[in-house]
């Protein structure tokens, strides 16, 4: 019977794995489809959305019935409730991929306001929190997760560079205002992708330290956890 309660909880993991796949690959199509002002690639990730969102529903169903059905306690209960949040968190994820194609398809029809240069690199930053943060939770890798926490940084800082730069265009000529917008727009769903991995991997610190870090992400904070860890 425990044996069995494991391998559902490996194939629960390997269903989360797959779906963050499927979520990267949606990130990177995207932003690809922005900068190669490719539409129908743009429009390949709105029509994948129903395939994270069945991933959402089939995940979620797996988490309430070993809830139900195992009553697990202690490490395995809080592994559970974490991959449901973990779960919600890609499902978001997929949507805001959704948004940054819906948004390159309005630029591609359009002359382009500026060369992309720096969301690129923003989304490499973003996925690459995805990715690290779902290896944390299979891993157990509670130290590397605190770690990736600290990129978040790195991530508003293109952020905050790319709001300053679009708003000297907006306020140079009211022309460039929406092409700006939405630019202005891509650039806040990959932050909010960001923090989502963020969530991933406070999960991943709640799940093998039974430590609680949200609002705690700043150097001296993540120190403070570590010295009481």
């Amino acid at each position: 019977m425990e044996r069995h309660f494991h391998e559902q909880l490996q194939e629960l993991k390997n269903r989360l794995l797959e779906m963050g796949a499927r979520v990267e690959k949606s990130i990177d199509l995207a932003i690809e489809s922005l900068v190669r002002r490719d539409s129908p690639e743009a429009e390949k990730v709105i029509q994948a959305d129903d395939i994270i969102n069945q991933f959402e529903i089939e995940i979620d169903d797996r988490c309430l019935k070993l809830l139900a059905l195992q009553q697990p306690m202690a490490g395995d209960l809080r592994f559970i409730t974490s991959a449901m949040k973990i779960n919600n968190d890609l499902e978001r994820m997929g949507d805001h991929a959704v948004n940054i194609a819906e948004r390159a398809v309005t630029l591609n029809s359009r002359p382009s306001l500026k060369p992309i240069t720096e969301l690129p690199k923003m989304a490499a930053i973003a996925v690459s929190m995805v990715r690290e943060s779902l290896n944390c939770f299979v891993n157990g890798d509670a130290e590397k997760a605190r770690e990736l926490c600290k990129k978040d940084d790195e991530v508003d800082g293109y952020d905050d560079r790319i709001f300053h730069e679009l708003l000297t265009y907006m306020t140079r000529d009211k022309g460039n205002v929406a092409r700006a917008l939405d630019l202005l727009m891509i650039s806040k769903n990959l932050e909010r992708i960001a923090d989502l991995s963020t969530n991933i991997a406070e999960e991943v610190i709640f799940i093998y330290k039974a430590k609680t870090i949200k609002h705690h992400l700043n150097s001296s904070d993540l120190d403070d956890v570590r010295s009481r860890s």
